[in-house]
């Protein structure tokens, strides 16, 4: 089986830029640092990849369709390790409904 990922110095460089960034937002208490497939909030304290919860850099176009989109930083999402294996290359299973903001 071969794979469409590439791991160049440049990707690694945006994805540490993107786990940053998350970090940035959530101690600012922003949503968006929170897993964008379960909505839950990414444990940033431990180093990305590393338990179930911490951060997961996700492709929301799947590396294995969309090879040329790897290095898109409009494609990344925030996401827990757990939730990211769980999705693979498919789409996020969704809950028994939507999830209602706090302001509605």
């Amino acid at each position: 089986m071969s794979s469409n990922r590439t791991h160049n110095r440049a990707f690694k460089k945006a994805k540490q830029a993107f786990f940053e960034d998350g970090k940035r937002l959530d101690a600012l208490d922003d949503p968006a640092a929170d897993c964008w497939i379960c909505r839950g909030r990414i444990d940033y304290s431990v180093p990305p990849g590393t338990t179930d919860m911490s951060h997961e850099l996700d492709h929301y176009y799947p590396v294995r369709d969309y090879p040329d989109l790897q290095d898109d930083p409009a494609g990344f999402r925030h996401s827990h390790r757990k939730c990211n294996r769980e999705r693979g290359a498919g789409q996020p299973k969704l809950g028994l409904g939507d999830v209602i903001p706090a302001w509605w």
